[in-house]
């Protein structure tokens, strides 16, 4: 039997999880009453045959008998009942945001703003947050990279990487991202937009892969760059951050940005260490399109 409580911060994607785990055969139950649940745990414990993969999904729509959760855990403890609790989470301007685009009122906000019921929301989430088995940040996932996440937990029963790390390739002309935690200038480095045959390329591309690796100080300034993530992600992991942002920009963020970024994304996809990694090049198009216009 393998019991999963699925909850977190409204518009931070529990329906979908609790969607994905039916597609893989998971019982799934929503929005039951805290004080059902142990009564709920009490059925599990009844020698089934039939159902042996259970996802209840638990969030604020409980109401006032939300604040019984930890009791009602306690006594799902008591039963020497398994249950593993998934928490979904998200930053406070990606839940605005997502509110905002549904047009869907927050149950806590009442007559208030959105940003005021979240602040509430996550108040009283925190119980669950602590307790939480799998803590996953929904802020910069995309539905099949939530889906692939659910997976590996689920179903390929992996270990889950708490921190997930994007490198973020962007042009300073076009403005530094509003969510980089960590930003890098490349500019120093050669332009291969002066190369009048490098110049419709990108850092995708070999040859402009070659021309700004060629570089000694390209060679010497990913070494250290490398040394330092490495570095800072045990202590990123253990302070419990759960996104790192990685912005390496170059003027137009076309070349040398693209460049960097997909090289110190490579290296750090060979570690295999504690954290999940993905990439993005940002303004990769943006010369093109603004040439057109």
């Amino acid at each position: 039997m393998r019991f999963v409580i699925v909850t977190g911060m409204s518009g931070a994607g529990k329906s979908t999880a609790l969607k994905m785990l039916e597609d893989v055969g998971y019982f799934c139950v929503d929005n039951l009453p805290v004080p059902l649940v142990p009564k709920l745990g009490e059925l599990l414990m009844v020698p089934s045959t039939e159902i042996n993969k259970i996802a209840l999904g638990l969030d604020i729509r409980s109401g006032q008998s939300f604040q019984e959760i930890e009791k009602a855990l306690t006594e799902l403890d008591k039963m020497k009942l398994s249950y593993e609790i998934l928490f979904l989470d998200a930053s406070n301007d990606v839940l605005v945001k997502r509110y905002k685009e549904t047009r869907r009122a927050h149950p806590l906000a009442g007559p208030n703003r959105v940003d005021q019921g979240i602040a509430r929301e996550r108040k009283e989430m925190e119980v669950l947050r602590k307790r939480a088995s799998w803590l996953v940040d929904t802020s910069r996932m995309l539905t099949r990279e939530l889906k692939k996440e659910i997976n590996s937990i689920f179903v390929e029963n992996k270990d889950y990487k708490n921190l997930y790390i994007t490198v973020l390739s962007f042009g300073f002309k076009y403005g530094i991202p509003g969510d980089a935690d960590l930003v890098f200038d490349v500019r120093f480095l050669p332009n291969p937009y002066y190369i009048e045959e490098l110049r419709p390329m990108s850092g995708n591309d070999r040859e402009v892969r070659e021309y700004v690796m060629s570089n000694d100080k390209a060679e010497e300034f990913l070494d250290k760059l490398v040394d330092m993530i490495r570095f800072l992600i045990p202590n990123y992991i253990a302070e419990g951050k759960t996104q790192l942002v990685i912005a390496v920009g170059c003027t137009g963020g076309k070349h040398r940005s693209v460049t960097l970024a997909n090289e110190l994304y490579e290296a750090l996809q060979k570690d295999e260490g504690d954290y999940g990694i993905k990439i993005e090049h940002r303004d990769i198009e943006k010369d093109a399109i603004t040439k057109k216009m």
